[in-house]
């Protein structure tokens, strides 16, 4: 009888602890992902005492260091308390006054398992180990090294192909990039043409930069050949804006047969593209970009920042015309200097050790998790969304109105974008869009798309709050 008593006490102490996997990250990360779970779940319950640290290890055949590194991670997480000698317990979740549940902001979810810390160290060493580190903080010239610049043709491999190094320049980021293209390829007063919803980004700069943006009518293949015509005869335009894949906002990624008659619409008006593609190698299944098909009409843009971290503040633009590129540097340079040399060594890195690459496969495989979790909460409304987009656009039900219910989500501690903060015509539709991967930790993730539910079941003007 007390045998059995035993075994029963060891199989639910192990109850929470899934299966090791060989490329999900160190073990330590593993376990503290483990017990996030688990209380997501329900699994372990706020009270639930967990084993001691060397019981534990022996129960899992690793170190011991393993997992206090293991209980030091949840702990910090506010996932474990100590209560000294009694030991080890599941946390009740912590309410964080003030702070906002936020789903407003596109950042690429970090994936389940990763060490940032480390591998920002093992980066960063390698970086000095091979760098003068007096290099590393002096001017360059604009456009990135010879190293940097091959960092980026590997990149863009998967998309094109082998590419001509010269052809690729090196940016501090998308945005900084697309202010330069719209120097460099439009008059000041000139309208650009872009899809009635759009990245804000283009609307912020078009608007700094004296140019107009002119809303294009779309269908469910994304932009109407038949618009795009008649708008650059009525506008007299020169450039073209799109977001071709898992589109932000709307994340509709547009069929390759549609690109390949854009493409022909453009060349008729001497109209150049814009290509915004910062997700094509999140999404696996994405057409061609369209500077594949037409390399000297389309000016391509891809940034690390939205698929991997936002803090690695680089781009890579891809422009064939050695004239075009002389104007694009020039009118960069007039906005950002260089691109960070210590942030662009780190991306190249990155890129030519593997980290880039696992980093991205990490992200899309959180970004499916999370994909699930919505279509789950939000009771089928995120259906539509691509598997591997890092947001989700929402139309909303009839009785709600997309600025109403953001202001009302605001006051009750949620933040979401509404379609007037993407349209470039005068009506926006009633929709929302809501980001992913800005809610690092997957509990609160859980209770923000929860509450987003519970609100758009709620009819305006109802109260969620408990009278006494």
């Amino acid at each position: 009888m007390p045998q059995s008593r035993s075994i029963q006490d060891e199989e639910h102490a192990l109850a929470w602890v899934g299966q090791f996997a060989q490329h999900a990250g160190p073990r330590y990360l593993q376990i503290a992902r483990f017990i996030e779970q688990a209380l997501a779940n329900g699994v372990l319950r706020p009270g639930d005492r967990l084993p001691a640290q060397r019981r534990l290890a022996t129960l899992l055949q690793v170190d011991l260091t393993t997992v206090t590194r293991a209980y030091d991670v949840a702990r910090q997480r506010h996932l474990l308390e100590g209560r000294g000698a009694r030991g080890t317990y599941a946390a009740a979740a912590k309410t964080e006054l003030g702070q906002l549940l936020d789903l407003s902001m596109i950042i690429p979810p970090a994936p389940a398992g990763l060490d940032f810390a480390e591998l920002l160290r093992q980066g960063l060493a390698q970086v000095l180990l091979h760098t003068d580190s007096s290099m590393l903080m002096n001017y360059h010239l604009g456009g990135g090294s010879a190293a940097d610049r091959a960092a980026g043709a590997l990149w863009l491999a998967p998309l094109f192909g082998a590419l001509e190094h010269d052809s690729i320049s090196v940016c501090s980021g998308a945005q900084s990039a697309l202010a330069a293209l719209i120097m460099a390829l439009s008059l000041p007063g000139s309208s650009i043409l872009a899809e009635p919803l759009a990245y804000p980004g283009l609307l912020n700069a078009a608007q700094a930069l004296g140019r107009s943006v002119q809303p294009v009518a779309t269908d469910a293949s994304g932009m109407c050949p038949e618009a795009l015509e008649q708008a650059c005869r009525q506008h007299g335009a020169t450039l073209l804006y799109l977001n071709p894949t898992l589109q932000n906002p709307t994340t509709h990624t547009m069929p390759a047969a549609r690109r390949l008659e854009l493409l022909r619409v453009c060349a008729r008006h001497g109209v150049m593209i814009i290509e915004d593609d910062p997700y094509s190698l999140l999404a696996d299944d994405a057409p061609p970009p369209l500077a594949a098909s037409a390399p000297a009409q389309v000016a391509h843009i891809a940034t690390l920042s939205k698929c991997l971290a936002p803090g690695l503040r680089t781009a890579f633009v891809l422009l064939h015309s050695a004239e075009l590129r002389a104007r694009f540097m020039t009118a960069l340079r007039a906005l950002v200097l260089m691109a960070t040399p210590l942030t662009s060594a780190l991306t190249t890195q990155w890129i030519h050790d593997g980290s880039a690459q696992r980093l991205l496969q990490g992200v899309r495989q959180e970004a499916r998790q999370r994909q699930r979790l919505a279509s789950q909460l939000l009771a089928g409304r995120a259906d539509g969304a691509h598997a591997c987009a890092i947001h989700i656009w929402l139309e909303l039900p009839a009785y709600w109105r997309a600025q109403e219910l953001a202001q009302v989500a605001q006051a009750e501690g949620l933040a979401v974008s509404p379609a007037s903060a993407f349209s470039t015509g005068p009506r926006a539709p009633e929709a929302i869009r809501i980001a992913l991967g800005s809610i690092a930790d997957e509990m609160r993730l859980r209770a923000a798309l929860r509450k987003l539910s519970d609100l758009l079941a709620r009819h305006p003007g109802q109260s969620s709050s408990v009278v006494v």
